[in-house]
C-alpha cells in the first residue's frame, strides 16, 4: 500500500530537471505557495486538458500567491516541446524513475479502462510557504480539477 501525504505534514524535498535541464527543489521554493501537480504523460488528450486548465487559471493563481508546477515522468526534452506546444507558462519537471511519484504517494495501483494497473495516480498538492501540505487531493479527474483548487482556496476565476 503507498503511503499518502496528509495536510499538515511537510513535503518530501526533491531535486528535478525542468523543462530546460535546470535543477529544481522544492526546498529553493519556500517562502512562496505552491501547487504541485502529478500527471500521467505530457501530450496526451486528459494531461493536456488539465494542463491548458492551469494555464487558463495562472493569473487567478498567482494573484492569490501561488506557483503551479506539474510533474510527470516525461524527460525534459518532451516538456518542453508540451510547454511549447500549448503555451504553457509554468515549471514542468521530469521524475523519470518516479522517486518523487513514489515519496508523495502518487505512483501505484490504479483502474485504467477496467484493468488493475501500476502508474501515475492523477494527484495535486498544495504546499504553504514552509512546504507543508494543505491540501493533498488524489484520485483526481483531469477536467474541472482547477476549479474545483480554486473553490477550496477561495480563489475567484
Amino acid at each position: 500500500m503507498t503511503v499518502r501525504l496528509e495536510p499538515g505534514t511537510a513535503a518530501p524535498d526533491f531535486a528535478l530537471l525542468d523543462q530546460d535541464g535546470q535543477s529544481v527543489r522544492l526546498s529553493d521554493l519556500r517562502g512562496t505557495k505552491t501547487i504541485l501537480y502529478f500527471y500521467p504523460a505530457a501530450m496526451t488528450p486528459g494531461c493536456t486538458t488539465q494542463a491548458c486548465d492551469f494555464r487558463d487559471s495562472i493569473s487567478s493563481l498567482q494573484g492569490a500567491g501561488y506557483r503551479v508546477i506539474g510533474i510527470s515522468r516525461d524527460a525534459p526534452e518532451k516538456l518542453a516541446e508540451f510547454r511549447e506546444r500549448d503555451g504553457l507558462t509554468f515549471t514542468l519537471l521530469s521524475d523519470p524513475d518516479h522517486a518523487v511519484h513514489s515519496a508523495y504517494g502518487v505512483w501505484g495501483e490504479k483502474m485504467n479502462y477496467g484493468k488493475t494497473v501500476e502508474g501515475v495516480i492523477r494527484s495535486t498538492f498544495v504546499l504553504d510557504e514552509d512546504g507543508v501540505v494543505s491540501l493533498a487531493l488524489y484520485n483526481v479527474k483531469a477536467t474541472g480539477h482547477v476549479a474545483r483548487i480554486r473553490k477550496l482556496l477561495g480563489i475567484d476565476a
